[in-house]
């Protein structure tokens, strides 16, 4: 009897799937990491620092577009298209603004809980813009997240702003996307076109800009934003072709958890009883979801074709 191998196109696969999750691991740990980065750029304001964000990005993703021939992508799309793409560049716009701000004011924790809760409105975005039918554990894992928002808004005095525009707008923009035909490195580039000219505008109108007064560490390190945005999304977008929802939806959570690590245990933001009570409730709705949403995927895994 012949010894049990691997088929070559089985070893490929997984390796393919390795390389995928090692690509996505990388993304989430580096949009985890990345609260260490915005601070680093003070003096500067959040909108300046926002704006020096979407001018070098336009810049490093111009050179990334060139190098792999990828304009005809861009050239192709139609006018709708493009109009889409300007209502995704409002919201990405505001959610890189709201969370340079929360981080810059201290408010890392209450940003990290906008991602927590970011798979459940995408939920529940679904629910009531394209008519999608919740499972009964989904239903369960909202109301168990509505109660942690009111729970977390009785600790805070008000509500948790920073976390539900986070969430919010990263919900919707993502449910646009879901309707434009680009792929990440594309979609980022059509971005920042749009965004650049505005961008470009206020740092050359605004007065008090920091870029050319603070020493070339400083210019160097607003013009690093480009880098900063761009490497994550690259890996992102080469890992979700070669991993599975499922693990996916998984290695979401990588980002969130590393940057309510670094609010609560490096920069040591306030944490009384009533805020764990109210990221446990998260948490818990998270643990159900997540569940539902395995469960579901290896029940697709094993139907049989028909």
């Amino acid at each position: 009897m012949p010894p049990l191998t691997s088929s070559p196109a089985v070893s490929s696969t997984v390796d393919q799937t390795k390389r995928g999750i090692a690509y996505s691991a990388g993304a989430y740990v580096l949009w985890g990491v990345v609260p260490a980065f915005w601070p680093l750029l003070v003096p500067a304001a959040p909108t300046e620092i926002l704006a020096h964000r979407i001018v070098w990005s336009l810049v490093v993703m111009a050179a990334i577009t060139t190098a792999v021939r990828g304009w005809r992508v861009l050239r192709a799309l139609p006018a709708k298209g493009w109009l889409l793409v300007t209502a995704a560049s409002a919201l990405i716009a505001v959610n890189w603004g709201v969370y340079i701000h929360a981080v810059n004011t201290g408010h890392v924790v209450e940003s990290a809980l906008g991602y927590f809760i970011n798979p459940l409105v995408s939920v529940l975005l679904g629910v009531l813009v394209l008519r999608e039918r919740l499972r009964l554990p989904q239903y369960a894992a909202i109301a168990v997240a509505v109660a942690a928002v009111v729970v977390l808004a009785v600790d805070y005095g008000r509500l948790p702003w920073i976390s539900l525009v986070l969430a919010g707008s990263f919900g919707v923009y993502g449910l646009i996307k879901k309707t434009i035909e680009l792929d990440a490195r594309s979609s980022l580039m059509a971005e920042s076109i749009v965004l650049a000219p505005i961008a470009l505008g206020y740092l050359v109108v605004s007065p008090g800009g920091t870029f050319t007064g603070h020493g070339f560490g400083h210019a160097a390190l607003l013009a690093s934003a480009g880098v900063v945005t761009a490497i994550p999304l690259l890996l992102f977008g080469a890992g979700a072709k070669l991993v599975p929802l499922v693990t996916m939806g998984m290695l979401q959570y990588l980002a969130p958890i590393l940057q309510f690590s670094w609010g609560v245990f490096v920069m040591h933001e306030p944490m009384p009883p009533s805020r764990w009570f109210g990221f446990a409730l998260v948490w818990v709705a998270l643990a159900v979801f997540t569940f539902d949403a395995v469960r579901r995927g290896r029940r697709r895994i094993v139907a049989p074709v028909e």
